[in-house]
């Protein structure tokens, strides 16, 4: 067991998100998820608030210090309480999710579409499997400061789709993630901006990334998209971004 420091902090690419029930943490510089129950949760906001880490059991502190969801302090640094999130009421298992890919429907799929999701697979590739967010959302960012205008709800659904299409053919795993960050890059080709939304829904925990527009509306997703509370943001002029 490693050495415990006084005091600790929680860095700015962690996020908290409290759904009541279940506090999740999101790392977004290593990927690691942890989940806190009720009594670890309460610990969580009690040293976020004062920053000393002696309120804090030594086996819940060694945890969240070895996966990078607190970091060593010479000296107190509080941090901001979790973000209130999104409850649901229990589905008991039963909340619908479409079990399995389904065909996407006949939509105009570019050689920019492919090149979008292309350039998403090889930035995954190029690395370890550790550290593919911070290299994706480093590209989603670079690529959203050079846009000029905002897409509409049109223009943002019609490139969702695109890659969706695209991905269909696909031979590389092409799930949420991969299309979310493509359809934000072949927006930013033409210099419309998205905004890229990456968040986590309760019973059971999961995450998802969708793409919005400015005014808030999710493209080309299911109403189920609207129980995730975004984590993480790139494009909005909001506070989620990092």
């Amino acid at each position: 067991m490693i050495e415990l420091p006084r005091f600790a902090t929680a860095p700015a690419h962690v996020r908290a998100l409290d759904f009541g029930h279940v506090t999740v943490l999101v790392n977004y510089r290593n990927g690691h998820v942890q989940c806190l129950l009720s009594a670890a949760a309460a610990l969580w906001r009690d040293t976020a608030a004062t920053g000393r880490l002696d309120v804090m059991p030594s086996v819940l502190a060694t945890r969240l210090l070895t996966t990078g969801l607190l970091v060593r302090t010479l000296t107190p640094i509080p941090w901001p309480a979790p973000l209130i999130a999104k409850g649901s009421s229990a589905s008991w298992g039963s909340a619908e999710h479409p079990a399995g890919a389904l065909r996407p429907a006949p939509t105009r799929t570019t050689t920019a579409a492919v090149a979008a999701l292309a350039t998403v697979l090889a930035i995954k590739r190029l690395g370890t499997p550790s550290t593919t967010m911070p290299r994706l959302t480093t590209a989603l960012r670079r690529a959203v400061s050079t846009c000029r205008q905002p897409a509409t709800h049109d223009q943002a659904q019609a490139a969702v789709l695109a890659v969706r299409r695209a991905g269909w053919y696909s031979p590389a795993r092409t799930a949420c993630l991969e299309e979310s960050a493509a359809a934000v890059l072949l927006l930013a080709t033409r210099r419309l901006s998205a905004t890229w939304c990456h968040g986590v829904a309760p019973d059971p925990v999961r995450l998802h990334a969708w793409v919005q527009t400015d005014n808030g509306g999710p493209a080309a997703e299911p109403p189920s998209t609207l129980a995730y509370t975004a984590a993480l943001t790139i494009g909005a002029r909001h506070q989620h971004q990092l």
